[in-house]
């Protein structure tokens, strides 16, 4: 039964009990409050291998009275498929969106992991849709996922659904993108730390007047920690901030607005912007994308030798170059990490784990 989920690993005990006589035709089995206790696992998860068993007409349950051995169960298990196969348990992976300068190595990872553990993973992408999120974990559930790892859309408020599946313990990961107040795991980086960090380097080396520049997610909890920390490491030096000076309205980077209509509009507001702030000598970019928007406008404008990008995230290229200063995050371990404490949940682990992984200031240039 290896790589089978610990509610099927109950279950086939169960049946198997069944079978040996421990129980007869009629004998109330135990409750699944009763299960927690003898397996160590979560209501949810004796109530999963219950249903099991229901569904396929092992046991009969009554309202009120319990569930017992159906007077026909022989006859039900006949019909049984192999359940000692080793067919793969199904984790789902929802993804707002991803690409090369973040998101393709968290894919990479994960997969790998899965692969290793014996799990078979099914991607969705959202592309930024609530509604579509909605609709992925119902897919996901539907496929009899055992586990899901999802990477929630931008937006301060979380979704309905997500919060009605920790309630219940199910197993699920929330990647890269935390939600406050929500008791489920998180993986992903110091994003408040990593933000002061970059700031750091900025005025470090004398700039003063920087441009705060986000999408207008900047109230997600990832982006919003990365403006803490801008404001943070302002605070340390001395040093006041101008909101005046800040560009955070920006679209063309959200999934649900990638359209050449959205960036010709992100490009002028950029090239307004620096019109309007001529004393701009840096740009704090929350997003590898949003910091190539800048730096085009930039390049349209014949003036991005006056100014430096800091942004988080890039592309690994086959030289070694980079394009910006830049916070790396370790997409490869974030994956990983992520299927690891899904497979911990579905081995009965009830601990609320938010895992934060290491990252490094990569320098622009050689």
């Amino acid at each position: 039964m290896k790589g089978k989920p610990l509610y099927e690993r109950i279950y086939l005990e169960i049946l198997n009990d069944i079978r040996s006589g421990k129980y007869e035709t009629g004998v109330r089995l135990p409750s699944e409050k009763e299960l927690c206790g003898i397996y160590n696992v979560s209501r949810i998860t004796g109530k999963k291998a219950m249903d099991m068993l229901a569904e396929r007409n092992i046991i009969i349950r009554m309202p009120g009275k319990g569930s017992f051995v159906n007077d026909s169960w022989e006859q039900a298990a006949e019909s049984l498929p192999q359940e000692t196969k080793t067919d793969s348990p199904v984790i789902g992976v929802i993804m707002d969106g991803f690409g090369g300068s973040y998101g393709y190595k968290l894919i990479l990872g994960i997969e790998k992991t899965c692969r290793e553990l014996g799990y078979y993973m099914v991607l969705h992408c959202t592309n930024g849709s609530r509604t579509e999120e909605s609709r992925a974990v119902d897919r996901m559930l539907s496929l009899g996922a055992q586990g899901i790892i999802i990477m929630c859309v931008h937006g301060e408020n979380f979704n309905s659904t997500v919060l009605k599946l920790a309630v219940e313990e199910y197993p699920i990961v929330l990647l890269d993108r935390r939600l406050k107040g929500v008791p489920v795991s998180y993986v992903g980086t110091d994003n408040q730390k990593a933000a002061r960090e970059l700031t750091d380097w900025l005025l470090d080396r004398g700039h003063r007047n920087i441009c705060f520049a986000s999408h207008c997610g900047v109230d997600t909890p990832t982006i919003a920690d990365r403006h803490l920390g801008f404001l943070d490491s302002h605070l340390e030096h001395g040093l006041t901030t101008n909101e005046s000076m800040w560009l955070t309205d920006l679209k063309a980077t959200l999934p649900s607005h990638r359209t050449e209509e959205s960036l010709r509009e992100d490009y002028d507001k950029v090239k307004a912007f620096i019109g309007s702030h001529p004393d701009i000598t840096a740009f704090f970019a929350v997003e590898y994308d949003i910091a190539r928007i800048i730096r085009s406008s930039l390049v349209q404008l014949g003036v991005e030798e006056k100014y430096t990008i800091v942004c988080f995230d890039g592309y690994d290229n086959i030289t070694g170059e980079e394009d910006f200063t830049h916070i790396s995050q370790d997409e490869i371990a974030m994956g990983q990490t992520s299927v690891s404490l899904v497979r911990d949940q579905l081995n009965g682990s009830r601990n609320i784990e938010p895992v934060l992984i290491p990252y490094k200031i990569i320098p622009a240039g050689n």
